[in-house]
């Protein structure tokens, strides 16, 4: 059965799932406003999402914006994440500037988590998991698939290996075909949280044919789920405030 990570006052792998609001403006000063507008929704969890900024590849531009969000939001915790455009992000990189990117973010002191692909590969997942420990920032090993949902056995053994390799949090994200394909994702989601984990893992089905995976966390065992507040940064993320009423839904007739 998952444990429990504690980052700042939220609990993640207890309770309901936590909702994760991602941040996608373009320049710093639409991303101070999203942050300041979380405030009003009730996000227990941001996250950056750094291949949307027009400045991405600029490292001194990333930081300075970095510290404008954490002004606007120090109570809540921050995932930084840069998805690459093989994984549903907006843009790729060098493997080099990916690297770099995220252990300046870790040593920052500005975020409390970074988002790793597990299909980097391992020469930079795993010293990257071991630089963010070191800076005592948590990490998000996360895969994507915007084309297809993998067995079962092959979604299971992803998730593993994100843990085995350190992950804090262990995440998949697939797109499902059909009805059948959300069955694998959930059947897979709680097969892992009650026979290999041992910290919370955060899975979904994206698009519409997979938003009842977003709503049903509690019940299969993925502990954070993603609402949008005004653009969504993928398929099938529900508004905030809607997401919230249907959690608690699902929260008080368990």
């Amino acid at each position: 059965m998952a444990g429990t990570v504690i980052v700042k006052d939220v609990v993640i792998g207890e309770g309901m799932p936590k909702i994760c609001v991602p941040l996608v403006g373009a320049t710093a000063e639409e991303l101070v406003r999203e942050a300041e507008e979380l405030l009003t929704l009730g996000a227990d969890v941001a996250e950056w999402r750094i291949d949307f900024f027009e400045e991405a590849e600029n490292l001194e531009a990333v930081l300075s914006a970095l510290g404008g969000i954490r002004e606007a939001i120090p109570g809540i915790p921050l995932i930084f994440t840069f998805r690459s455009a093989r994984e549903g992000g907006e843009r790729e990189i060098s493997n080099e500037y990916y690297a770099k990117l995220n252990r300046a973010a870790a040593e920052s002191g500005m975020v409390d988590l970074i988002d790793v692909e597990l299909f980097a590969g391992d020469d930079i997942v795993a010293p990257l998991i071991e630089w963010a420990h070191e800076h005592g920032v948590r990490v998000v090993v996360s895969n994507h698939d915007f084309h297809k949902t993998p067995s079962k056995e092959e979604i299971v053994a992803r998730l593993r290996k994100m843990q085995e390799l350190g992950g804090d949090l262990p995440k998949i994200a697939v797109m499902p075909l059909h009805a059948g394909d959300v069955l694998t994702l959930l059947d897979a989601t709680r097969i892992m949280n009650e026979q290999f984990a041992d910290r919370p893992i955060i899975t979904m089905s994206m698009a519409g044919k997979g938003m009842i995976s977003r709503l049903a966390g509690e019940l299969f065992g993925s502990a954070l789920t993603f609402g949008s507040a005004k653009k969504a940064s993928a398929p099938g993320q529900l508004p905030v405030a809607e997401l919230r009423g249907l959690l608690e839904l699902m929260h008080q007739n368990l």
